[in-house]
């Protein structure tokens, strides 16, 4: 049987450890990088290296940034009194396409998961509370992804927050139950922030 020679193969199974990328992904984008004017596959080597070791976390949400703070926090025309809550950074593009939301985000970094060893502790739950606690929140919202995990986190969250003189409201079904949030258009994602209801 044939096999790649070995410098292909490698580099066919780092391409495989992107999520969403399976063997004939991968193949096709091994061979088109071995196509392409080497200056190109430089650039793209060069961006994934720089995304890498110039971007961190915010100190404030967590969202991916390359300053101490993110563009959204540290800018003044956005509404402070409110806090969306998402899974992970790429959720905060999915909800900005909307251009409905102007408030805040805080970014968990996953979401509750006993059978993958996912516990409160190696969530950025301490920050969100931290934030609350500074009496400037009036609002949480929940936009965890309608999922068995995401609602257990959006549970536990709640449980949490309950103390608080805040209001606490959840993202409306407008999407699909077990979705992924980054998965889903523009449209509904919308709706579901319209129609969110308290908690």
């Amino acid at each position: 049987m044939y096999n790649f020679t070995p410098p292909i193969a490698k580099l066919i199974e780092q391409l495989k450890k992107i999520p969403g990328i399976g063997s004939k992904s991968a193949q096709r984008i091994s061979f088109y990088l071995l196509k392409t004017k080497k200056r190109n596959v430089i650039e793209l080597a060069n961006a994934i290296i720089d995304a890498r070791e110039k971007t961190f976390f915010c100190s404030k949400c967590n969202n991916i940034t390359s300053q101490s703070q993110c563009e959204i926090c540290s800018d003044p025309k956005r509404d402070s009194s409110k806090i969306c809550v998402i899974e992970e950074p790429f959720n905060v593009y999915s909800i900005e396409k909307t251009n409905l939301y102007n408030g805040l985000y805080h970014v968990l970094h996953g979401n509750l998961s006993p059978i993958k060893g996912i516990g409160p502790d190696e969530l950025k739950i301490s920050g969100l509370i931290n934030r609350v606690e500074s009496g400037n929140v009036e609002e949480v919202i929940l936009a965890t992804s309608p999922t068995t995990e995401g609602n257990a986190t959006a549970y536990y969250l709640t449980e949490i927050l309950r103390k608080y003189k805040i209001k606490i409201t959840r993202i409306a079904l407008g999407l699909p139950i077990g979705a992924d949030i980054d998965y889903v258009d523009s449209v509904t994602i919308a709706r579901s922030i319209e129609g969110r209801v308290e908690i």
